[in-house]
């Protein structure tokens, strides 16, 4: 069995800033980008548990997994706590024949999760998207940047948002978020 990278050195158990805004390590797990035409999606919602979502930008969530879409035949599916190989297996074990692609990205990507009243401000220090609720509801999720790096973004709830950043990648976003948390107190 290959050995997962450490987490996230840097970035303790949780950081927290000024009015209550809270930077966590999210729970590691299995994580795969999946891309297929509708016959291999339509598969996939029965293997996965829930309906990958058809909704541009749409996350879907059902016994603790989701799926982001991240383009019109790809999605990112999260399952925390579970070992990619089985998922993996539960998977291809609902497409024979059936033309798609799983990739396991789960030694590639980690997650931070970041809350509270200014969670959306703290965001908007390095990310060019209107993140005001109006725009961008709880259950939207889409590829974009913060200050250098690529993120995949998910506002899970009104003050919560899930960020999937590259581990090599993981240490700058940390240090981003807590320097624009120290510009409001924390």
């Amino acid at each position: 069995m290959v050995e997962r990278p450490a987490r996230l050195p840097a970035l303790p158990a949780s950081v927290i800033g000024a009015d209550g805004v809270t930077l966590s390590p999210a729970p590691d797990g299995a994580r795969f980008v999946f891309r297929g035409p509708e016959g291999a999606a339509q598969a996939a919602d029965e293997a996965w548990g829930t309906p990958l979502s058809r909704v541009a930008c749409r996350a879907t969530m059902a016994m603790g997994r989701a799926a982001l879409w991240l383009g019109p035949d790809e999605w990112l599916l999260l399952a925390p706590g579970e070992e990619p190989e089985t998922v993996a297996a539960q998977l291809a074990a609902r497409l024979p024949g059936i033309g798609h692609a799983l990739v396991d990205v789960s030694h590639r990507q980690t997650a931070l999760i970041l809350s509270g009243v200014l969670a959306e401000t703290v965001l908007a220090g390095g990310n060019p998207l209107d993140l005001d609720i109006g725009a961008f509801p709880v259950g939207m999720c889409t590829r974009t940047l913060l200050g250098k790096s690529e993120i995949v973004l998910w506002r899970t709830g009104r003050e919560t948002f899930h960020i999937e950043v590259w581990r090599s990648f993981a240490p700058y976003v940390c240090e981003f978020l807590r320097e624009h948390m120290r510009e409001f107190g924390g």
